[in-house]
């Protein structure tokens, strides 16, 4: 497995140039590194921010599965979407709403074919909330079919 978590991971990450807003380091509760998020005020109601983890090594026609923790805490916060580079169009996972402030777990199955997935994009959405934040965290990368919980 490969650790892309952002205190102590390997993995390339890259603020999208073209989006509106970054997304930026927040300290975690318990103080042991931290995570990346977009504040709830930050930019324009649809206003849009994507985060890009670039994938140089994945085998092709191999699967792999995407674990990552996320938040959506706060009223109409916002969107958070997950794109493959190869599937451009229409996002592989979407989440518009936290049922509370606690982290939850997601998960992508990413399947190799010849062409091979070269990044996944975290996009986040400003909603119409004025608190509250948009949270990623934990984001780990391992071969095979995703587990089941």
């Amino acid at each position: 497995s490969v650790d892309c978590s952002f205190s102590r991971g390997v993995c390339d990450w890259k603020q999208d140039a073209d989006d509106d807003f970054d997304w930026n380091p927040a300290d975690r509760d318990r103080g042991d590194g931290y995570y990346m998020a977009v504040p709830a005020f930050v930019g324009h109601k649809n206003d849009m921010g994507r985060l890009k983890l670039l994938l140089t090594d994945l085998k092709p026609k191999s699967s792999y599965c995407l674990i990552f923790s996320y938040r959506l805490a706060g009223e109409k916060v916002g969107k958070l979407r997950v794109f493959l580079a190869n599937k451009k169009t229409a996002p592989v996972w979407e989440e518009n709403k936290g049922k509370d402030e606690k982290w939850r777990t997601g998960k992508i199955e990413i399947f190799q074919g010849a062409e091979t997935t070269n990044s996944v994009t975290f996009e986040s959405e400003r909603g119409k909330g004025k608190t509250g934040e948009i949270g990623v965290d934990n984001v780990i990368l391992i071969s095979g079919l995703c587990p089941e919980d």
